[in-house]
């Protein structure tokens, strides 16, 4: 059986949730109010994106994480958990299908009057 994956090592399909940027208080602790995401699913050769932005509810005084001692599987984590995995899931659902879609079109566009140029 051939093997479809074109990068050895990776298990297709996947999918990378990445922080883009975030926003936070110049108080002692730096605390983060936003995080501005992306999200890129692979399949198949082909990829798909969305990018979005969470608020977040300021931490328990003395309970959060200074901005300097924090990394992005955390803040990644904080993206997640503000979703809950059945959003998550979702999210990454309808990025498959933006895949599928790019695999196997069912909509198209154009005007049919409009002839494709002779070859010379």
């Amino acid at each position: 059986m051939p093997d479809n994956n074109p990068a050895p090592g990776i298990d297709f399909p996947f999918t990378v949730w990445k922080v883009a940027n975030m926003e936070r208080n110049l108080d002692a602790i730096g605390t983060v109010f936003t995080v501005h995401y992306t999200v890129t699913h692979f399949r198949d050769g082909e990829q798909a994106g969305a990018y979005g932005s969470i608020g977040l509810e300021a931490p328990a005084e003395g309970t959060g994480i200074p901005y300097a001692q924090l990394d992005e599987d955390t803040v990644v984590g904080w993206v997640k958990s503000h979703f809950g995995d059945e959003k998550v899931e979702e999210i990454v659902q309808a990025l498959d299908a933006q895949i599928s879609e790019k695999l196997a079109p069912s909509k198209s566009s154009g005007v049919p009057w409009v002839a494709a140029p002779a070859a010379a």
